[in-house]
């Protein structure tokens, strides 16, 4: 059946959306379906994450500015619409015990706030399969798990009449999917790395992820060919990003021979799946989308939307016995993700915002 696809993804801040499966919403953009990207913070308690960019006034006198330009010239690399939620970025604490997040920031609104407002989103650009974070919020910052709350929400009431009536007609879109670190792939690029005699910048990661249960990433989107236009927008994010950095050091030619793919986790799914998949649209290109988003979904008896797949987060894992699951500890990933965020600068001190992941 021939129809408009549409695809949404739910980030944080402004450079997840080129970090974070950015080559598979470009090859859907080239194949004419279209995608919404939601920033729901500006990022605005960033630093300038790119050492070349130091010391230059006009970024440091607005860094929030700039950083809604850089977003605007990833958007329009990746060809993608966006829009900004709205929320104020959370920041990161740091401390023992951590202190209190910033009043009025993204992480403290009231669920029925930002999920209202996520809805408004959803039932305007009115997308068949939304993209997000898992729980722990693909890594534990405060506006990543918010992220995933938020999306989880806005997913479960958009397509409720009697949810947020002023916010829209109802809209239920059909699939859910978490991006993340695949495992396979992080390990399959670092052996390629140590086969060609280069210096894998993924060893301490291989390691420390051994040590983790492993997501069901059982969807892997061909996007080869569009790792270049990735790279392209997450340099767009200059402030946050060093062009000569981490990100690039994997020749371009070896990622995509060896792993030609971005992989995604189905978190929820309102069409029965068949796995392995090789398309986020999948089970759905054949249904009268139109006719199918706009039915109120059946709900079970906590008013919980009923869907014929739901992913099974992995069992916690509290490797120090402090009672909380490594997986919502930023400490347990800072050699990996964390510094890579922003969050932690080369004297070993916590910065307030995160750059590309």
């Amino acid at each position: 059946m021939s129809q408009e696809l549409r695809l949404m993804a739910v980030h944080a801040h402004p450079d997840d959306e080129s970090s974070k499966g950015a080559a598979t919403t470009a090859k859907y953009v080239a194949e004419g379906a279209s995608v919404m990207v939601v920033s729901c913070t500006g990022g605005e308690r960033g630093d300038i994450l790119n050492e070349k960019l130091l010391g230059n006034a006009s970024i440091e006198r607005d860094l929030a500015q700039v950083r809604r330009d850089e977003m605007a010239r990833a958007a329009e690399i990746l060809g993608v619409q966006h829009t900004w939620l709205g929320f104020v970025d959370s920041g990161l604490p740091e401390g023992d015990p951590l202190p209190p997040l910033p009043e009025g920031c993204f992480a403290l609104e009231p669920v029925h706030v930002t999920a209202e407002a996520l809805v408004r989103v959803i039932r305007e650009f009115r997308p068949h399969v939304i993209t997000t974070y898992d729980e722990n919020g693909g890594y534990p910052h405060p506006d990543h798990i918010m992220t995933h709350t938020v999306s989880m929400a806005a997913f479960h009431a958009a397509g409720d009449p009697t949810a947020f009536p002023h916010a829209g007609e109802p809209w239920q879109p059909q699939k859910v999917y978490y991006s993340g670190w695949s495992a396979k792939r992080i390990g399959a690029l670092h052996e390629a790395m140590e086969a060609e005699g280069l210096e894998s910048p993924y060893q301490d990661w291989v390691e420390r992820m051994r040590q983790r249960p492993e997501r069901e990433m059982f969807t892997a989107v061909p996007c080869a060919e569009f790792f270049s236009v990735r790279d392209d927008a997450l340099r767009a994010h200059a402030t946050q990003v060093d062009p000569d950095g981490f990100w690039f050091q994997i020749p371009l030619e070896l990622q995509q021979r060896v792993h030609p793919t971005e992989d995604w986790e189905l978190a929820v799914s309102l069409v029965e799946p068949s796995f392995p998949e090789d398309d986020l649209f999948a089970g759905l290109r054949d249904l009268d989308l139109e006719v199918v988003c706009r039915q109120a979904p059946e709900r079970d008896t906590d008013g919980e939307v009923v869907a014929v797949h739901r992913s099974t987060p992995p069992p916690p894992v509290d490797a120090d016995g402090d009672g909380v699951d490594d997986a919502r500890q930023t400490d347990d990933v800072e050699d990996e993700i964390t510094e890579l965020e922003g969050h932690r600068d080369a004297d070993g001190e916590h910065s307030s915002d995160e750059q590309a992941s």
